[in-house]
């Protein structure tokens, strides 16, 4: 979906993202502008970069367009599906700087996949499987827990949500296998065709003997699921070594880029940048084959710091994962690809 801000003043460009995002049609927008326009009450004017918590969703905003969208509030399961596939805490919509829609939540291919999110797959705990990523397995799942630190400056917004791994097989006093602050940090680059997200994952496990990640092709780190017209036959994936969509999956990288042309030829996309402190970095990858999904090829990228080995969480132990998006319009050519991730590489 594609929103078209030229002509809109500030006030309704707000209320239409906001729109986008709760399901409302155009006959609801009649009935709710004026419920809406109240919520500029709770923006952050301190820069280009504002912020509006409602209805579950923290929206920024950037230049008076919609940006990112963090859903800490639950989205419930698609009519007709089991409510284990509800579930809180992702990033959807992202947009490009044009306004397009890049995400997409609970496809009906995978219900279970929710935009930009993390979740770990393959985990034993105490023996037992518990997985958080495939909620139709009814074994665990995440749920955002609480906001903290809302921090705005004048070139970046940043908040923090606290986040826990429930495990569904435990008793109630060790239901909460990990407990995640995700904190996001959204940057303006003065510059109308990108912006900038910082994806940075501490985690840690309170149970007493804490618990293993078993090695898997998905799990962790930091997933994409593409918009729907995303596909085969306009969709691109470039690393850092080189490799490309039909080549990727498997292989290891320090960034790598995935972008779309739409139907008016407009191409749009993200540049996935891991830092170089990252476990198993340069980081496995999991892109989706050409032929994935009756042979459309949607598009889905991951990287995975458990693609190819173990790890152990131990008891209290903090750990940390750190990403950046880089939202671009237009061209990225490798050398600029390289030049933010040594920029990346060098931020703490």
């Amino acid at each position: 979906m594609k929103l078209n801000m030229k002509s809109m003043g500030k006030p309704f460009k707000i209320i239409l993202a906001l729109g986008v995002i709760l399901g409302l049609n155009a006959c609801d927008f009649l009935k709710k502008e004026g419920q809406l326009a109240d919520v500029q009450k709770e923006v952050d004017k301190k820069s280009n970069l504002e912020y509006i918590k409602k209805d579950g969703n923290l929206l920024v905003t950037l230049n008076n367009k919609p940006v990112l969208n963090y859903r800490f509030g639950f989205m419930e399961a698609p009519k007709g599906k089991d409510s284990l596939f509800r579930r809180s805490g992702f990033i959807h919509p992202l947009w490009s700087p044009n306004g397009d829609t890049l995400s997409r939540v609970q496809p009906p291919d995978h219900i279970h996949h929710y935009g930009v999110w993390g979740p770990w797959t393959k985990t034993k705990i105490e023996g037992r499987s518990v997985d958080f990523w495939n909620l139709g397995e009814g074994q665990g799942t995440v749920q955002f827990k609480e906001l903290k630190n809302i921090e705005s400056n004048p070139n970046s917004l940043s908040f923090v949500a606290r986040q826990e791994h429930l495990d569904f097989g435990a008793t109630p006093e060790n239901r909460v296998a990990i407990i995640e602050d995700l904190q996001l940090k959204v940057w303006d680059l003065e510059n109308d065709a990108r912006y900038m997200i910082d994806y940075n994952s501490k985690f840690s496990s309170p149970l007493k003997n804490g618990l293993l990640f078993e090695a898997y092709r998905y799990g962790g780190g930091i997933g994409f699921r593409a918009a729907e017209s995303w596909t085969n036959k306009n969709s691109t994936v470039l690393t850092s070594e080189g490799k490309d969509r039909l080549t990727a999956d498997g292989t290891n990288a320090r960034w790598c880029i995935v972008s779309v042309e739409s139907a008016e030829k407009s191409k749009s996309g993200i540049l996935f940048l891991s830092h170089p402190e990252n476990r198993e970095h340069p980081e496995p990858m999991r892109v989706w084959p050409i032929d994935a999904n009756g042979n459309r090829g949607d598009m889905f990228f991951e990287f995975s710091p458990i693609r190819d080995k173990d790890w152990v969480i131990e008891s209290n132990k903090e750990y940390q994962l750190q990403y950046r998006m880089v939202v671009f319009q237009g061209e990225l050519t490798k050398e600029e690809a390289e030049e933010y991730w040594i920029k990346f590489s060098k931020s703490k």
